[in-house]
C-alpha cells in the first residue's frame, strides 16, 4: 500500500509539472529584448500558469523557427517576405499574422553632436555611404561612423526600404546584433550615427534627430517618415491553445496595452 501511494504521488507530481503550458517565442530583437519579456511577466502575474522561452535573434529567426517547428510564436519587426511565405506553402502550411503594435525607427546621434535635423536625402546619403563627413550635413568636420543592425534583423530591412529607397548600405557601416548595442556604440562615439526602435531611443549618451523637421515621438507616428508595424506570427490552424490565449491577451488587454506603451512602443488598436 505504501509503495502504491508513493507511486500515485509521483504520477500526480509529474502530471502537475506537465500541466503547465510552455510557449516558445523567437524572432525580432526589437520586440524580444524588452516588450515581449515584460508582457510575459505581466501575463503570469495576472494568474496564468504558463512558462515562456523567449529568444531575440532577429526577425528572420521568427520564420525559420516556425517552419522548423522550434517556436510556437514568431516576433517580427517587418512583414513576412513572399519568399518566406512560399517556404511555408511548400510544406502545406500558412502563416497567421497578428498586430503586435507600432514603432518608429529613430535616427540617433551622440548627445554631443550638433546635428538636430536631417532631410530624408541626407539620411539616405549617410547610410548608403554617399555622405561620409559631418561637414556635408551642417555638422563639425569629422568622418561619420555608421552603425546598423545585422542582415537577419527586420529593422535592417525596414530601414533600408523606408529610409534608403531600398539601396545597399555603405561598405563601411558597422553591423550590430541589437538596438541596445547600436545605442551603446553611438553613445561612445561623438561621430556616431545609427537607428533604433522607439523603445530604445532614450538611452544615456544619445539623442534623436528630427527627420524632415518631424520629431520621433509617438504623437507624430502618422507623419514621421520611418514608422512601421510590428507583428506576431503563428502557423495557421496549428497554434496551441496556450499560444492563442496569450496572443488574445497581448493584443487587446488593458494591462498588455499599458506594458507596450510603458516600454515605448505604440499599442495595437
Amino acid at each position: 500500500m505504501k509503495n502504491t501511494l508513493v507511486l500515485l504521488a509521483a504520477v500526480a507530481l509529474a502530471a502537475g509539472v506537465q500541466a503547465e503550458d510552455k510557449i516558445v517565442i523567437k524572432g525580432s530583437d526589437t520586440l524580444g529584448a524588452k516588450m515581449v519579456p515584460q508582457l510575459a511577466e505581466a501575463y503570469k502575474e495576472a494568474g496564468n500558469e504558463v512558462s515562456f522561452e523567449i529568444a531575440a535573434e532577429g526577425s528572420s529567426a521568427a520564420f525559420t523557427n516556425l517552419l522548423a517547428g522550434t517556436a510556437d510564436l514568431g516576433m517580427s519587426s517587418r512583414g513576412v517576405k513572399d519568399s518566406e511565405k512560399e517556404e511555408f506553402t511548400a510544406k502545406g502550411m500558412a502563416l497567421k499574422e497578428w498586430h503586435a503594435g507600432n514603432d518608429m525607427i529613430a535616427v540617433i546621434v551622440n548627445e554631443k553632436s550638433g546635428i538636430a535635423d536631417l532631410t530624408p536625402e541626407q539620411v539616405q546619403g549617410i547610410f548608403t555611404g554617399d555622405i561620409k563627413d559631418w561637414s556635408e550635413v551642417g555638422g563639425e568636420a569629422g568622418a561619420i561612423s555608421v552603425y546598423t543592425r545585422n542582415t537577419s534583423s527586420g529593422t535592417y530591412v525596414a530601414f533600408q526600404e523606408m529610409a534608403m529607397d531600398k539601396r545597399d548600405y555603405g561598405a563601411d557601416t558597422q553591423k550590430m546584433a541589437g538596438n541596445e548595442q547600436i545605442a551603446e556604440e553611438v553613445a561612445k562615439n561623438a561621430n556616431g550615427i545609427g537607428y533604433v526602435g522607439l523603445a530604445y531611443a532614450d538611452k544615456p549618451g544619445i539623442k534623436t534627430t528630427k527627420v524632415a523637421g518631424v520629431e520621433c515621438v509617438p504623437e507624430n507616428a502618422s507623419k514621421y517618415a520611418i514608422a512601421r508595424t510590428l507583428f506576431y506570427y503563428t502557423i495557421d490552424g496549428k497554434a496551441s491553445e496556450a499560444t492563442l490565449k496569450f496572443l488574445a491577451w497581448a493584443t487587446t488587454d488593458a494591462k498588455a496595452i499599458e506594458v507596450v506603451e510603458r516600454v515605448g512602443f505604440i499599442a495595437p488598436k
